[in-house]
């Protein structure tokens, strides 16, 4: 089982194989100091929202959190959809990539990249 951390004031939280995968992709990307993991949703997707979740720098609007040395930016509008998130990463047989455990999405589809909330 993972083990989640997160600073006092990150609405998300970040599994340790989601830290060690991230560090790993910054690393692999030699982003400068000023790049952060963007965290957010928008409008899409099967079940009516996506998930955002990649490397940029940080924009007006944004809310910005430190886990585990990861700079995270999000949009302020974006926390009432991710408030309490999980951020896990599997690589298994049955699947490798990012996960996201919302305890807001009322539904999600089969691909597990968009919600309804």
């Amino acid at each position: 089982m993972s083990t989640a951390t997160q600073s006092p004031s990150a609405p998300l939280t970040l599994t340790q194989g989601a830290v060690q995968e991230l560090q790993k992709l910054k690393d692999q990307q030699e982003l400068s100091e000023d790049f952060g993991l963007r965290v957010g949703v928008e409008g899409g997707g099967c079940a009516g929202m996506n998930y955002i979740l990649g490397f940029d720098q940080k924009k007006d609007g944004d809310s910005e959190y430190d886990i585990e040395g990861i700079r995270i930016f999000m949009n302020k509008a974006h926390g009432l959809y991710l408030a309490g998130m999980q951020i896990d990463f599997k690589d298994g047989l049955d699947a490798r990539g990012f996960v996201f455990n919302n305890p807001n999405a009322e539904s999600t589809c089969g691909c597990g990249s968009s919600f309804s909330a």
